[in-house]
């Protein structure tokens, strides 16, 4: 039934696929733990840590942001081995360049009673960066949060360093970095977003979410990092609330269709990712997308999906400090016609 599905895969849908992938009974499990000592700062080839076949779940963890270094009040950076240290890499069998990655997200869990939330000098949405230099007297300062987690609640709780303030905020965990070995031998830095994922601080990579991922190297090589456990739209401190995570992940493969950026999707709406600078450039490549996945998918021609989408479509801005802008363009299903 697997290589019956697979073969077909050319012309079913994303969404097809995903429901025959889901009818299956018992997948099996392929569980890894991660530790500061095997986890990677690119995304590129690296020999796998496990390999995965279609329809297998993926049960792992992974580190915040940080490493978990940082974990009382008087911590400092120089604690911080590296940024955004990444489970895996992880093979996934008969992915070739051309294909597309499926990953399902079945459920994500905080990994620990408090997240982080910080701000380091020279990163950041409104303070000078070596993109954005201003001549200043001196540098903002180093400072560090600490987010205490209730889980029965699920919520964290902000409280202020310069005043007598504390506030609730509902959890919506999420996966910072999630992706895949970039293209042409690349490795990129876990910092940086881009055609093959990577640190898109993107919401919509949360629980009952599809993501897909262009695949373009043997194996797909799949990371993922960089726990939130809430953040506000573009990330602007440079951080969300930092938290280690457990994932659970489904993995399937369209054969043979290539995407060239990142695409979400859920019962109600269809998402695509824009990634670059300045912002209308990563804008632009979000809608572009988004037209192309309707025309392609649903049957509009470009020119309907596009004038609809002027009238019905969202973006968001997801990340804006990190050496690429992201943004999440999107429309409910319910405004287009049925799938072709």
């Amino acid at each position: 039934m697997r290589v019956r599905m697979l073969a077909l895969s050319l012309v079913l849908p994303f969404t097809a696929l995903a429901q025959t992938s889901a009818a299956q009974s018992k997948p099996e499990v392929v569980s890894y733990h991660a530790t500061i000592d095997n986890v990677k700062y690119v995304f590129g080839v690296a020999p796998p840590v496990a390999r995965l076949k279609p329809g297998n779940i993926l049960d792992a963890n992974s580190l915040d942001c940080f490493g978990n270094a940082l974990q009382n009040p008087g911590d400092s950076f120089s604690l911080v081995k590296g940024d955004n240290p990444l489970t895996g890499p992880f093979y996934i069998e008969g992915a070739e360049p051309g294909d597309t990655l499926v990953v399902h997200i079945l459920d994500l869990q905080v990994d620990g009673k408090q997240g982080v939330g910080t701000f380091s000098p020279g990163f950041g949405a409104i303070n000078a960066t070596h993109y954005t230099p201003m001549l200043e007297k001196e540098p903002l300062p180093e400072k560090i949060w600490f987010y205490p987690i209730d889980h029965a609640e699920h919520t964290a709780t902000f409280q202020a360093l310069d005043s007598n303030y504390e506030v609730k905020i509902p959890l919506h965990p999420f996966l910072g970095c999630i992706g895949v070995a970039p293209a042409n031998g690349e490795a990129r830095s876990s910092i940086v977003p881009a055609e093959f994922g990577g640190n898109m601080d993107a919401p919509e990579v949360s629980v009952g979410n599809t993501l897909y991922l262009p695949v373009n190297v043997p194996g797909a090589l799949f990371y993922f990092g960089d726990g939130h456990a809430a953040m506000g739209d573009g990330e602007i401190a440079g951080s969300a609330i930092e938290v280690p995570m457990r994932a659970r992940l489904r993995f399937d493969l369209v054969k043979g269709k290539h995407i060239g950026w990142p695409r979400f999707e859920n019962e109600k709406e269809i998402m695509t990712a824009g990634i670059y600078r300045p912002v209308d450039d990563a804008v632009r490549i979000a809608f572009t997308e988004l037209v192309r996945w309707i025309h392609a998918d649903y049957g509009l021609s470009e020119l309907d999906a596009y004038e609809l989408l002027s009238k019905v479509g969202k973006i968001h801005l997801t990340e804006m400090v990190d050496p690429n802008y992201v943004v999440i363009a999107s429309v409910e299903k319910r405004y287009l016609p049925p799938k072709k």
